[in-house]
């Protein structure tokens, strides 16, 4: 992946689609409230881009882009990753002294696709409260028409139109509208769940290939496995059929069973690109800030104590992210950190208090979390650098903690561990 969009780089927009005035009513509704307004602002001028029927843009340059938005080259690659992965945007690379970028433009999907897109419809109901929801939903649901006592009286096409001989000439390359479909990896075996329901139960040959991929997108939504997926299905089945809303709703209920009542919510998984260590080198600190940046909040928990987090460490690592909006490679930096200060114990009031504090710091990449955790460690043990003012100490340095400071053999050993 490319670190980073240069200045000079140059692209071209490609529309692949038919985009219309209703686009801009869904992107606005619909797609903002997950991707955010600077992405659905970088689609628009993307969109500008192209002059009417025209299917691409002139060339342009990234610098003449960040210009017309007013944002940074990272902002702008930040909101470029969330249309990809949404399904709004394909990029195209061309490695030369001057890169040369190919964006594709795709139509957002229509309101009933979106509405009864699994990943898309939570996305949308977790970033919004429900009466904002509702709202939505109403505003794109058709209006009932009582049509009592009224009698269909319209024509049919061959009470007006008649055929007459004639040459026909054929062409498929006519322009329609085109969506792109949301990549992920499943993280279910779908041969392994079926095996686990009773033939009696459930008749196979009635699953569809909607239905069938309905299946792998709620087990993504909600992280289940294959054995809580099919126990799910079990209860699920109607006539020895898959109920789809049934499914949808079980699922949804059994997820908020399992976290008290919350639902899952959307966050970036891995250190965003552009935050990243342009190089790795052979060094134990390069590799340590690799790992910190390629590994994801829960695999490093998951790692650090060989089993997985407990519901307590996930509501730290979304207060983290969602609330405290930090980072994931800084907040794997904020948990070893706090697990190596305080016996391997994360307690939720001491983290937050430095959380609040690395917040206010501004920190947003993993070099300057590392950096920053050594000094406040150096201030608690009371180890002044030379020639420089010992600042005061935070108020959670105060605290009785069992302090361990990071070492050589402990980042070898913590490497190694992160490898295995």
């Amino acid at each position: 992946m490319v670190n980073a969009l240069l200045p000079l780089d140059n692209f071209v927009v490609i529309n692949k689609t038919i985009l219309n005035s209703q686009d801009r009513l869904t992107l606005t509704l619909l797609y903002q409230p997950i991707v955010g307004s600077i992405a659905v602002s970088l689609y628009l001028t993307l969109w500008s881009f192209l002059d009417r029927n025209k299917f691409n843009s002139l060339g342009n340059t990234h610098n003449d882009l960040a210009i017309s938005m007013q944002l940074k080259l990272d902002d702008i690659k930040e909101a470029k990753d969330k249309l990809e992965a949404i399904g709004l945007i394909k990029t195209y690379l061309k490695k030369g002294e001057v890169n040369s970028y190919i964006y594709e433009l795709y139509g957002p999907l229509s309101a009933y696709e979106f509405f009864n897109n699994p990943i898309l419809d939570t996305a949308l109901y977790n970033n919004l409260n429900k009466k904002e929801y509702k709202r939505i939903v109403d505003s794109f649901s058709l209006p009932k028409v009582d049509l009592k006592g009224y009698q269909d009286i319209s024509c049919s096409f061959k009470d007006v139109y008649n055929f007459v001989s004639t040459e026909k000439t054929g062409n498929n390359n006519i322009k329609r509208a085109k969506h792109l479909d949301l990549s992920f990896e499943p993280n279910i075996n779908f041969n392994e769940v079926l095996s686990l329901i009773p033939e009696e139960l459930l008749n196979i040959r009635s699953i569809s290939k909607d239905t069938k991929e309905l299946i792998y997108e709620l087990a993504f939504i909600y992280d289940l496995g294959n054995d809580a997926i099919s126990e799910i299905i079990k209860n699920s089945l109607v006539d020895r059929k898959i109920d789809i809303n049934l499914l949808k709703e079980n699922c949804r209920s059994f997820y908020k069973f399992e976290h008290k009542g919350k639902i899952p919510k959307i966050v970036y998984q891995n250190q965003p690109q552009y935050l990243r260590q342009s190089q790795v080198n052979s060094t134990k600190r390069s590799k340590l800030i690799n790992q910190f940046e390629t590994t994801s909040p829960y695999e490093f928990l998951s790692l650090k104590q060989d089993s997985k987090p407990t519901e307590k460490d996930m509501e730290i690592i979304e207060y983290l992210m969602i609330e405290q909006k930090l980072n994931p490679g800084v907040v794997n930096v904020l948990l070893d950190y706090v697990l190596k200060i305080n016996n391997n114990k994360l307690v939720r009031k001491f983290v937050e208090q430095i959380a609040v504090q690395w917040k206010r710091s501004k920190i947003e990449t993993v070099s300057d979390a590392i950096d920053f955790a050594r000094s406040e460690y150096d201030k608690k043990n009371n180890k002044p650098k030379t020639n420089k003012k010992i600042e005061a100490i935070p108020s959670w340095f105060n605290q009785d903690i069992e302090s361990d400071m990071l070492s050589d053999e402990e980042l070898e050993a913590f490497e190694k561990e992160l490898e295995r």
